[in-house]
Protein backbone atom coordinates (compact mmCIF):
# COMPACT_ATOMS: atom_id res chain seq x y z
CA UNK A 1 0.00 0.00 0.00
CA UNK A 2 1.29 3.44 -0.98
CA UNK A 3 0.36 6.92 0.26
CA UNK A 4 -1.15 9.30 -2.29
CA UNK A 5 -1.80 13.00 -1.74
CA UNK A 6 -4.82 14.50 -3.51
CA UNK A 7 -4.21 18.23 -3.30
CA UNK A 8 -7.85 19.32 -3.70
CA UNK A 9 -11.11 17.35 -3.48
CA UNK A 10 -12.15 15.48 -6.63
CA UNK A 11 -15.62 14.66 -7.88
CA UNK A 12 -17.38 11.64 -6.42
CA UNK A 13 -15.84 8.43 -7.74
CA UNK A 14 -12.72 10.21 -8.97
CA UNK A 15 -10.37 8.41 -6.60
CA UNK A 16 -11.87 4.96 -7.24
CA UNK A 17 -8.74 3.63 -9.05
CA UNK A 18 -6.64 4.38 -5.97
CA UNK A 19 -9.22 2.94 -3.61
CA UNK A 20 -9.50 -0.23 -5.69
CA UNK A 21 -5.70 -0.61 -5.62
CA UNK A 22 -5.76 -0.38 -1.82
CA UNK A 23 -3.70 2.79 -1.47
CA UNK A 24 -3.96 5.23 1.39
CA UNK A 25 -5.44 8.51 0.15
CA UNK A 26 -4.84 11.79 1.96
CA UNK A 27 -7.08 14.52 0.60
CA UNK A 28 -6.36 18.16 1.32
CA UNK A 29 -9.88 18.87 2.39
CA UNK A 30 -10.49 22.62 2.43
CA UNK A 31 -10.32 23.09 -1.35
CA UNK A 32 -7.76 25.90 -1.21
CA UNK A 33 -4.64 25.60 -3.38
CA UNK A 34 -1.54 24.43 -1.55
CA UNK A 35 1.29 26.94 -1.41
CA UNK A 36 4.79 25.96 -2.66
CA UNK A 37 5.97 25.73 0.95
CA UNK A 38 3.06 23.45 1.86
CA UNK A 39 3.77 21.25 -1.16
CA UNK A 40 7.46 21.05 -0.20
CA UNK A 41 6.53 20.02 3.33
CA UNK A 42 4.10 17.33 2.17
CA UNK A 43 5.80 15.87 -0.91
CA UNK A 44 8.47 13.70 0.80
CA UNK A 45 5.84 11.74 2.72
CA UNK A 46 3.90 10.54 -0.34
CA UNK A 47 4.56 8.01 -3.09
CA UNK A 48 2.22 9.79 -5.47
CA UNK A 49 0.51 13.17 -5.83
CA UNK A 50 -2.66 13.94 -7.74
CA UNK A 51 -2.47 17.68 -8.30
CA UNK A 52 -4.31 20.44 -10.14
CA UNK A 53 -3.23 23.18 -12.52
CA UNK A 54 -3.20 25.58 -9.54
CA UNK A 55 -0.45 23.56 -7.82
CA UNK A 56 3.07 24.70 -8.69
CA UNK A 57 5.04 21.48 -8.87
CA UNK A 58 8.37 23.20 -9.42
CA UNK A 59 11.92 21.89 -9.12
CA UNK A 60 12.13 22.58 -5.38
CA UNK A 61 8.96 20.57 -4.66
CA UNK A 62 10.02 17.69 -6.90
CA UNK A 63 13.56 17.51 -5.53
CA UNK A 64 12.46 17.37 -1.91
CA UNK A 65 9.74 14.90 -2.86
CA UNK A 66 12.17 12.58 -4.60
CA UNK A 67 14.53 12.76 -1.64
CA UNK A 68 11.62 11.18 0.20
CA UNK A 69 9.17 8.73 -1.39
CA UNK A 70 7.72 10.55 -4.39
CA UNK A 71 7.53 8.49 -7.59
CA UNK A 72 4.65 9.93 -9.62
CA UNK A 73 2.75 13.20 -10.10
CA UNK A 74 -0.54 13.20 -12.02
CA UNK A 75 -2.09 16.48 -13.11
CA UNK A 76 -5.89 16.39 -13.22
CA UNK A 77 -5.78 18.50 -16.39
CA UNK A 78 -4.50 18.29 -19.94
CA UNK A 79 -2.13 21.24 -19.65
CA UNK A 80 0.88 20.73 -17.40
CA UNK A 81 2.65 24.09 -17.40
CA UNK A 82 2.40 24.00 -13.59
CA UNK A 83 4.81 21.03 -13.46
CA UNK A 84 8.56 21.15 -14.14
CA UNK A 85 8.49 18.10 -16.38
CA UNK A 86 12.20 18.27 -17.22
CA UNK A 87 13.21 18.18 -13.56
CA UNK A 88 10.70 15.41 -12.81
CA UNK A 89 12.07 13.29 -15.66
CA UNK A 90 15.67 13.83 -14.52
CA UNK A 91 14.72 12.71 -11.02
CA UNK A 92 12.86 9.63 -12.21
CA UNK A 93 9.44 10.99 -11.24
CA UNK A 94 6.73 10.03 -13.72
CA UNK A 95 4.33 12.81 -14.78
CA UNK A 96 0.84 12.07 -16.10
CA UNK A 97 -1.98 14.26 -17.39
CA UNK A 98 -5.55 13.72 -18.63
CA UNK A 99 -5.65 13.90 -22.44
CA UNK A 100 -8.69 12.99 -24.47
CA UNK A 101 -11.39 12.86 -21.81
CA UNK A 102 -12.22 16.57 -21.82
CA UNK A 103 -11.93 17.37 -25.53
CA UNK A 104 -15.63 17.51 -26.37
CA UNK A 105 -16.64 19.33 -23.21
CA UNK A 106 -13.99 22.00 -23.70
CA UNK A 107 -14.86 22.30 -27.38
CA UNK A 108 -18.49 22.86 -26.40
CA UNK A 109 -17.37 25.68 -24.11
CA UNK A 110 -15.18 27.21 -26.80
CA UNK A 111 -18.12 27.22 -29.15
CA UNK A 112 -20.31 28.73 -26.45
CA UNK A 113 -17.84 31.60 -26.25
CA UNK A 114 -17.73 31.88 -30.05
CA UNK A 115 -21.51 32.27 -30.09
CA UNK A 116 -21.83 34.48 -27.01
CA UNK A 117 -18.98 36.85 -27.91
CA UNK A 118 -19.92 37.18 -31.57
CA UNK A 119 -23.60 37.82 -30.77
CA UNK A 120 -22.70 40.11 -27.80
CA UNK A 121 -24.92 37.95 -25.60
CA UNK A 122 -23.33 39.14 -22.34
CA UNK A 123 -23.93 42.77 -23.24
CA UNK A 124 -27.56 42.04 -24.17
CA UNK A 125 -28.17 40.12 -20.94
CA UNK A 126 -26.56 42.90 -18.91
CA UNK A 127 -28.85 45.46 -20.53
CA UNK A 128 -31.84 43.29 -19.65
CA UNK A 129 -30.86 42.64 -16.04
CA UNK A 130 -29.88 46.24 -15.36
CA UNK A 131 -33.07 47.72 -16.78
CA UNK A 132 -31.65 49.33 -19.91
CA UNK A 133 -33.69 47.21 -22.31
CA UNK A 134 -36.75 49.16 -23.42
CA UNK A 135 -38.20 46.52 -25.72
CA UNK A 136 -37.53 45.14 -29.17
CA UNK A 137 -35.98 47.56 -31.61
CA UNK A 138 -34.77 47.14 -35.17
CA UNK A 139 -31.34 48.48 -34.30
CA UNK A 140 -31.09 47.09 -30.75
CA UNK A 141 -28.20 44.82 -29.69
CA UNK A 142 -26.89 44.38 -33.21
CA UNK A 143 -23.99 41.94 -33.41
CA UNK A 144 -22.26 39.68 -35.97
CA UNK A 145 -23.17 36.38 -37.60
CA UNK A 146 -21.44 33.14 -36.68
CA UNK A 147 -22.86 31.04 -39.51
CA UNK A 148 -20.97 31.35 -42.77
CA UNK A 149 -18.01 33.12 -41.17
CA UNK A 150 -14.32 32.21 -41.28
CA UNK A 151 -13.12 30.46 -38.13
CA UNK A 152 -9.37 30.50 -37.55
CA UNK A 153 -7.96 27.92 -35.14
CA UNK A 154 -4.54 28.61 -33.65
CA UNK A 155 -3.21 25.17 -32.74
CA UNK A 156 -4.87 22.05 -34.12
CA UNK A 157 -4.83 19.43 -31.41
CA UNK A 158 -7.77 17.35 -30.24
CA UNK A 159 -9.82 20.21 -28.79
CA UNK A 160 -9.31 22.46 -31.81
CA UNK A 161 -10.37 19.63 -34.12
CA UNK A 162 -13.50 19.10 -32.04
CA UNK A 163 -14.27 22.82 -32.39
CA UNK A 164 -13.79 22.49 -36.16
CA UNK A 165 -16.35 19.66 -36.22
CA UNK A 166 -18.88 21.86 -34.44
CA UNK A 167 -18.21 24.68 -36.86
CA UNK A 168 -19.41 22.46 -39.70
CA UNK A 169 -22.94 22.70 -38.34
CA UNK A 170 -22.76 26.48 -38.73
CA UNK A 171 -21.44 26.28 -42.30
CA UNK A 172 -18.22 28.01 -41.26
CA UNK A 173 -15.08 28.07 -43.36
CA UNK A 174 -12.46 26.66 -40.99
CA UNK A 175 -8.75 27.40 -41.35
CA UNK A 176 -5.99 26.49 -38.93
CA UNK A 177 -2.31 26.88 -38.20
CA UNK A 178 0.02 24.72 -36.13
CA UNK A 179 3.73 24.24 -35.46
CA UNK A 180 3.90 21.69 -38.28
CA UNK A 181 1.96 21.31 -41.50
CA UNK A 182 -1.01 19.09 -40.66
CA UNK A 183 -1.54 18.11 -44.30
CA UNK A 184 -5.24 18.71 -43.75
CA UNK A 185 -7.68 20.93 -45.57
CA UNK A 186 -7.62 24.48 -44.25
CA UNK A 187 -3.99 24.48 -43.07
CA UNK A 188 -2.41 27.93 -43.20
CA UNK A 189 1.36 28.15 -42.65
CA UNK A 190 1.49 31.37 -40.60
CA UNK A 191 -0.32 32.81 -37.63
CA UNK A 192 -0.40 36.22 -39.31
CA UNK A 193 -2.42 34.88 -42.23
CA UNK A 194 -4.93 33.18 -39.94
CA UNK A 195 -5.38 36.39 -37.97
CA UNK A 196 -5.85 38.49 -41.10
CA UNK A 197 -8.35 36.13 -42.78
CA UNK A 198 -10.51 35.08 -39.85
CA UNK A 199 -13.79 36.50 -38.63
CA UNK A 200 -13.38 34.54 -35.39
CA UNK A 201 -10.04 33.37 -33.96
CA UNK A 202 -10.01 30.60 -31.34
CA UNK A 203 -6.80 29.79 -29.45
CA UNK A 204 -5.82 26.18 -28.70
CA UNK A 205 -2.10 26.14 -27.90
CA UNK A 206 -0.25 25.00 -24.76
CA UNK A 207 1.45 27.59 -22.58
CA UNK A 208 5.18 27.57 -23.29
CA UNK A 209 7.78 30.29 -23.47
CA UNK A 210 7.12 30.55 -27.21
CA UNK A 211 3.36 30.97 -26.77
CA UNK A 212 3.40 33.41 -23.84
CA UNK A 213 1.77 36.60 -25.19
CA UNK A 214 1.49 34.93 -28.57
CA UNK A 215 -1.37 37.34 -29.18
CA UNK A 216 -0.20 40.87 -28.46
CA UNK A 217 -0.69 44.33 -29.90
CA UNK A 218 0.98 43.52 -33.23
CA UNK A 219 -1.10 40.37 -33.72
CA UNK A 220 -4.36 42.06 -32.73
CA UNK A 221 -3.62 44.81 -35.26
CA UNK A 222 -3.66 42.18 -38.01
CA UNK A 223 -7.23 41.15 -37.19
CA UNK A 224 -10.31 42.60 -38.88
CA UNK A 225 -12.14 45.33 -36.95
CA UNK A 226 -15.16 43.01 -37.16
CA UNK A 227 -13.25 40.00 -35.76
CA UNK A 228 -13.70 38.15 -32.47
CA UNK A 229 -10.95 36.54 -30.33
CA UNK A 230 -11.72 33.51 -28.15
CA UNK A 231 -9.27 31.99 -25.65
CA UNK A 232 -9.90 28.68 -23.88
CA UNK A 233 -6.21 27.68 -23.83
CA UNK A 234 -4.20 29.45 -21.11
CA UNK A 235 -4.50 33.06 -20.00
CA UNK A 236 -0.90 34.16 -20.59
CA UNK A 237 -1.19 33.27 -24.29
CA UNK A 238 -2.89 36.67 -24.68
CA UNK A 239 -1.49 40.05 -23.68
CA UNK A 240 -4.59 41.16 -21.81
CA UNK A 241 -3.75 44.86 -21.75
CA UNK A 242 -3.22 44.83 -25.50
CA UNK A 243 -6.55 43.06 -25.89
CA UNK A 244 -8.36 45.66 -23.81
CA UNK A 245 -6.68 48.41 -25.83
CA UNK A 246 -7.99 46.81 -29.03
CA UNK A 247 -11.52 46.43 -27.64
CA UNK A 248 -11.60 50.00 -26.38
CA UNK A 249 -10.29 51.33 -29.68
CA UNK A 250 -12.67 49.16 -31.70
CA UNK A 251 -9.86 47.61 -33.70
CA UNK A 252 -11.43 44.22 -32.99
CA UNK A 253 -15.13 43.62 -32.42
CA UNK A 254 -15.30 41.39 -29.33
CA UNK A 255 -13.58 38.77 -27.20
CA UNK A 256 -14.55 35.68 -25.23
CA UNK A 257 -12.22 34.42 -22.50
CA UNK A 258 -12.38 31.41 -20.19
CA UNK A 259 -8.79 31.76 -18.93
CA UNK A 260 -6.79 34.62 -17.48
CA UNK A 261 -3.21 35.63 -16.81
CA UNK A 262 -2.72 35.41 -13.04
CA UNK A 263 -6.04 33.70 -12.33
CA UNK A 264 -7.96 33.61 -10.07
CA UNK A 265 -7.13 37.33 -10.12
CA UNK A 266 -8.55 38.98 -13.22
CA UNK A 267 -7.17 42.11 -14.80
CA UNK A 268 -9.56 44.92 -13.72
CA UNK A 269 -9.36 46.39 -17.19
CA UNK A 270 -10.83 43.17 -18.61
CA UNK A 271 -13.72 43.31 -16.17
CA UNK A 272 -14.75 46.70 -17.50
CA UNK A 273 -13.74 46.17 -21.14
CA UNK A 274 -16.41 46.66 -23.81
CA UNK A 275 -17.77 43.63 -25.68
CA UNK A 276 -15.90 41.11 -23.53
CA UNK A 277 -17.54 37.83 -22.51
CA UNK A 278 -15.74 36.38 -19.48
CA UNK A 279 -16.12 32.97 -17.85
CA UNK A 280 -14.26 31.62 -14.77
CA UNK A 281 -12.19 28.80 -16.34
CA UNK A 282 -15.07 26.34 -16.74
CA UNK A 283 -13.94 24.68 -19.98
CA UNK A 284 -14.03 21.14 -18.58
CA UNK A 285 -16.54 21.85 -15.82
CA UNK A 286 -19.18 19.17 -16.20
CA UNK A 287 -19.70 16.45 -13.62
CA UNK A 288 -19.06 13.62 -16.07
CA UNK A 289 -15.92 15.15 -17.56
CA UNK A 290 -14.34 16.20 -14.27
CA UNK A 291 -14.97 12.67 -12.94
CA UNK A 292 -13.28 11.13 -16.00
CA UNK A 293 -10.34 13.51 -15.54
CA UNK A 294 -10.01 12.57 -11.87
CA UNK A 295 -10.20 8.85 -12.60
CA UNK A 296 -7.62 9.07 -15.39
CA UNK A 297 -5.19 10.99 -13.16
CA UNK A 298 -5.68 8.53 -10.30
CA UNK A 299 -5.35 5.55 -12.64
CA UNK A 300 -2.04 6.96 -13.85
CA UNK A 301 -0.76 7.11 -10.29
CA UNK A 302 -2.04 3.61 -9.58
CA UNK A 303 -0.36 2.23 -12.71
CA UNK A 304 3.02 3.74 -11.89
CA UNK A 305 2.90 2.53 -8.31
CA UNK A 306 2.11 -0.97 -9.63
CA UNK A 307 5.12 -0.88 -11.95
CA UNK A 308 3.06 -0.30 -15.11
CA UNK A 309 3.54 2.48 -17.68
CA UNK A 310 0.26 4.36 -18.13
CA UNK A 311 -0.71 5.66 -21.58
CA UNK A 312 -0.95 9.25 -20.32
CA UNK A 313 2.72 9.78 -19.40
CA UNK A 314 4.09 13.25 -20.22
CA UNK A 315 7.67 13.46 -21.53
CA UNK A 316 9.85 16.58 -21.48
CA UNK A 317 9.90 17.16 -25.25
CA UNK A 318 6.22 16.42 -25.66
CA UNK A 319 4.02 19.33 -26.75
CA UNK A 320 0.49 19.30 -28.18
CA UNK A 321 0.03 20.47 -31.77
Amino acid sequence: MARVLVTRPLTEGGTDPLIEAGHEIVEHGDGAPLSPDELKALAPDFDGIVCHLTDRMDAAVLEVGRAGRLRVVANAAVGYDNIDVVTAYSLGITVCNTPGVLDDTTADLAFLLILAATRLASDAERDLREGRWKGWGFGTNLARDVHGSVLGLVGFGRIARAVAQRAGGFDMDVIHTARHDTGLRGFVPTLDEVLARSDIVSLHVPLTESTRHLIGAAELALMKPTAVLVNTARGPVVDENALVDALEAGTIFAAGLDVFDGEPSVNPRLLSAPRATLLPHIGSATIATRTRMARLACQGVSDVLAGRTPPNVVLPAQQPT
